[in-house]
């Protein structure tokens, strides 16, 4: 299913970009790469923000005036930590969530061709999230849960985004902020026995997301 799903959008991607590129007043198809740092926001766990990376393709049309839209992919691997304990031991456990966005953004150019404020909705579809095999058993603080025991979360999410990219026509560099309005841990919630060994609370989190990336435009 998540094959068919990533078929599909590639197809609808790369039918917009031909689209967009003969009609090139304006027009800009972006490549794009970088960093990121994540933080999951919950009070169930003590976590620590974690560096993973992110890259796709975009593509910006002239929409009214000062106004721009931006439809966009890209696939990302986000990262954090939380406080586990191992044979006793306290240890930073790492978990990372792999998947793919699709955007839809209002941009609005500051200054034409070089300075733009980007914001809107993002529709996220992710896989399990993962750890390292040593892992599996280590105890999350505070409660009676192994780490493998809260990697199924919810994979459908959706975040807001908001950024700033300045450069040129042709180079661009980017910042962007994205937080998680639904809860990545709510799949968590369908297990009785998961929400009894969390200390008999319910499952909430959301991921906020800082990056900075480069777009090459073509």
């Amino acid at each position: 299913m998540k094959k068919s799903f990533f078929t599909v959008v590639l197809l609808i991607f790369t039918t917009t970009i031909f689209a967009q590129y003969q009609n090139r007043d304006g027009n800009r198809i972006g490549i794009s790469g970088g960093v990121n740092q994540s933080t999951l926001y919950t009070s169930n766990f003590n976590s620590k923000p974690g560096i993973g990376y992110a890259g796709g393709l975009s593509v910006r049309g002239n929409y009214y005036n000062d106004w721009s839209m931006i439809f966009g992919m890209q696939f990302f691997v986000n990262k954090f930590s939380l406080e586990t304990t191992s044979a006793s031991l306290s240890k930073e456990t790492e978990f990372s969530l792999t998947g793919v966005q699709i955007r839809l953004l209002l941009s609005y150019n500051i200054v034409e061709d070089h300075v733009s404020f980007d914001f809107g909705p993002v529709l996220q579809v992710n896989g399990k999230m993962s750890i390292d095999s040593r892992d599996e058993t280590n105890l999350i603080n505070g409660t009676l849960l192994q780490s493998k025991e809260i990697l199924d979360v919810s994979k459908i999410n959706g975040n807001f985004y908001a950024g700033i990219s300045a450069g040129g026509k042709v180079v661009r560099a980017v910042i962007f902020y994205e937080y998680g309005f639904t809860n990545v841990l709510n799949k968590l919630n369908s297990e009785e026995g998961l929400t009894l060994l969390n200390n008999n609370s319910k499952f909430k989190g959301n991921i906020g997301t800082i990056s900075g990336q480069i777009i090459f435009n073509l």
